[in-house]
């Protein structure tokens, strides 16, 4: 099993958390809304094959809260610096829901450093029509009950992440990310009409049952991004990489070996 360790590093003046574990292509993974306080069982898994490398976001959990952090943009551009600074190369960038957004918007920019993108419930595209929850508008037992197919997993994540100690940190993140996705609610109005810049190999993994992006957010984004291919999860919600990870590792692990096939 893939050991990690967690440090601290200064891009642009600003000092984030980072956790690394594992050996292998570098596989980058941004995460949600939510935060990322812990080394997850997928991110262990992901390590047996992969060197993965788990940022804290700029203005999430234990990272610094930056004066230039005002948008979306602003993060994709971080991250093709950090990207640059740790000199990664043929990563493998994996995004879940506002982690997803920000990954897209890093590929359209710059893929000069990416070997693949998968995008996870991703937010940043507007669907109109599409009925799902907003999760601004509910307590937080409640958003993260809105995650889950299997009423278990969002019990076990309510017992791990609504702890007193995580107070701070819980609305921390909920400050951030109302300050990037509030107006217009977690989409780039711009976004959609530049995807087809994205001339990597991309995978669109999504669960069937997710009730804040529903899958036709993942046809979406598939139609847009050229060569991509979409991977439907039954009977799993908004979390893939969490309810269903053995899937979500096969999926990912299967995409990527695929590749080097084809190469």
């Amino acid at each position: 099993m893939a050991d990690h360790t967690t440090t601290t590093i200064a891009v642009r003046d600003c000092t984030i958390k980072m956790m690394r574990g594992g050996s292998g292509p570098p596989l980058l993974f941004l995460h949600g809304a939510s935060g990322a306080n812990a080394w997850l069982p997928f991110m262990q898994s992901l390590g047996a094959r992969f060197d993965v490398i788990v940022p804290q976001h700029p203005g999430f959990n234990d990272s610094d809260t930056p004066d230039w952090l005002d948008n979306i943009h602003d993060l994709a551009y971080f991250y093709l610096d950090f990207m640059e600074q740790l000199d990664l190369d043929r990563v493998h960038l994996v995004g879940a829901s506002l982690g997803g957004w920000i990954a897209a918007e890093i590929a359209v920019r710059n893929t000069y450093r990416l070997a693949s993108l998968t995008l996870v419930g991703a937010a940043g595209i507007h669907v109109p029509g599409a009925k799902q929850v907003d999760l601004f508008l509910g307590s937080d037992e409640q958003r993260i009950r809105d995650f889950f197919y299997d009423p278990a997993c969002a019990n076990e994540m309510i017992a791990r992440v609504l702890r007193p100690e995580f107070e701070d940190a819980n609305m921390k993140n909920r400050i951030a990310t109302a300050k990037l996705a509030w107006q217009p609610r977690a989409h780039d109005p711009h976004l959609r009409k530049w995807l087809h810049r994205i001339d990597v190999p991309t995978l669109i993994v999504w669960g069937a049952n997710d009730r804040v992006f529903p899958m036709e957010y993942a046809y979406a984004y598939q139609q847009q991004i050229p060569s991509s291919k979409a991977v439907i999860i039954p009977e799993c919600g908004h979390i893939p990489q969490v309810e269903k990870r053995d899937v979500f590792v096969s999926e990912l692990i299967g995409f990527i070996d695929s590749m080097r096939k084809a190469a």
